[in-house]
């Protein structure tokens, strides 16, 4: 372990541990922050649906990694890397001043499109970060470093969405949002501080030809990755624990009001366990692989994440009946210190970390392989064309569940019930078709840049 947390004192990891960071910690602050102002006021005063907000914002999020992923992919082969970072730093920098405006004047739609315009921002950063690994890492620090991005990751997205909603729930509105301006603007700074220090590598491919067709070229795109077999594959069972994840973490809100009874710092808990999982598990995948490129952990991982999705539930299923307050003889909502309080819901928490820990295991080795397999002058966009997939999968999962939950009246524990057996099913078709066509590695792996 100590030679893995090692890599966060070399310069060629490090700048770009820290960018990448800060930049989905910045996301999600402003996601969280703005998802909450179009609830708690926006809603309100357009007088409109908070349901029909809330889609449209992760809409317009999620759009851009359909519409720009491919190109993204092409600029990141033929560009110098630490450039292109630094000038897509300097761009976040733009798009958080606008939301400043946004935020300061209350003006949603321009709040709105600084939403498109950070998800065009993260569509354009994910190809570049993930080629930048194995062009900057030995091969046999492949692991440790997607290890260290993906528990890193994790924690950013948790406290991020933490710190967002500290900061515009506060007492008085223009306060919030005046401190939430000054947090996203310092966040940004500080990312593109950092991406100064990112070191030069070679270009993948200076001549390529950038097609700018948009449709044509994410189509290219994805029918380019799908010529590598063993790659694609790979790239189909990271797009799975995205539609896995997705599934889980959106729902925790509803089934920790609607089941547990249980008030928001419970929400807060349980995303917090399961990032832990994610994280704890991410990082002993170094060790358990002994720095090797492998997919010796896969089936662990997708054994873990159906058993404790089946575990999770059952315990949804056997939770103590909450009695009506007898005064107001309404069901008042627990607190975090009464959920502990009773070993009942101890159940539950050991699943969702389980969930998070078996998770790690199942993403690391498959983002090792991606990026390990696919072709050097292309890589950049194999993993454009993961973006996209990407996007596909969690789209799925949120039409998926809202047919099994408001079309078909399901509850929740068979929906997550239902997603653990259909991932027996993927992550083995995954499994066995990533095996069958992944070619064996050069044994000189990659070369560790000077």
């Amino acid at each position: 372990m100590a030679s893995q947390f090692g890599l966060l004192t070399k310069q060629r990891f490090l700048p770009m541990f820290l960018t990448q960071f800060l930049g989905a910690f910045n996301d999600n602050v402003f996601k969280q922050a703005l998802l909450l102002l179009l609830t708690y006021h926006a809603a309100q005063q357009l007088n409109l649906a908070t349901s029909l907000l809330n889609n449209l914002a992760a809409l317009l999020f999620i759009l851009p990694f359909f519409l720009f992923s491919a190109t993204a992919g092409q600029i990141a082969d033929k560009y110098e890397k630490s450039m292109l970072i630094r000038r897509l730093k300097l761009a976040e920098i733009a798009v958080m001043s606008l939301a400043t405006l946004g935020f300061l004047m209350q003006w949603y739609g321009i709040l709105l499109f600084a939403l498109f315009l950070m998800g065009a921002h993260s569509s354009l950063f994910g190809p570049v970060k993930y080629a930048y690994l194995p062009q900057a890492l030995a091969a046999d620090e492949l692991v440790a470093g997607n290890a260290l991005f993906q528990s890193g990751t994790s924690i950013s997205i948790l406290t991020g969405t933490m710190l967002g909603g500290v900061l515009i729930l506060g007492s008085s509105l223009q306060h919030t949002l005046m401190w939430t301006s000054v947090t996203v603007m310092l966040i940004a700074l500080l990312g593109w501080l950092a991406s100064r220090k990112i070191p030069a590598l070679a270009a993948n491919n200076p001549e390529l030809k950038i097609d700018w067709n948009i449709a044509r070229t994410s189509i290219n795109t994805v029918q380019a990755a799908w010529q590598l077999r063993g790659v694609f594959y790979a790239m189909l069972g990271i797009s799975w624990f995205w539609y896995y994840g997705a599934t889980f973490l959106t729902q925790i809100p509803e089934f920790t009001k609607k089941i547990l009874i249980a008030d928001a710092g419970v929400v807060t808990f349980l995303l917090t366990l399961f990032t832990i999982g994610v994280a704890t598990g991410s990082l002993l995948c170094r060790r358990l692989l002994n720095n090797q490129i492998s997919l010796k952990l896969l089936p662990i991982g997708l054994l873990g994440l159906s058993v404790f999705a089946f575990d999770l539930y059952f315990s949804l299923n056997n939770l103590p009946q909450i009695m009506p307050n007898p005064t107001t003889q309404l069901v008042e909502l627990q607190s975090l210190t009464q959920i502990l309080a009773q070993s009942a819901y101890w159940r539950v928490f050991s699943d969702l970390l389980g969930l998070g820990l078996f998770g790690g295991f199942y993403i690391v080795p498959l983002y090792a392989v991606m990026q390990a397999h696919a072709p050097e002058q292309r890589r950049a966009q194999v993993i454009a064309a993961n973006n996209i997939l990407n996007a596909l999968f969690m789209v799925a999962s949120a039409l998926i569940a809202i047919v099994m939950l408001s079309a078909l009246g399901f509850a929740l524990p068979v929906l997550f019930a239902f997603t653990g057996l259909i991932n027996l099913l993927v992550g083995g078709l995954v499994l066995l078709k990533t095996r069958q066509h992944l070619q064996p590695l050069p044994p000189s792996g990659f070369n560790l840049p000077n």
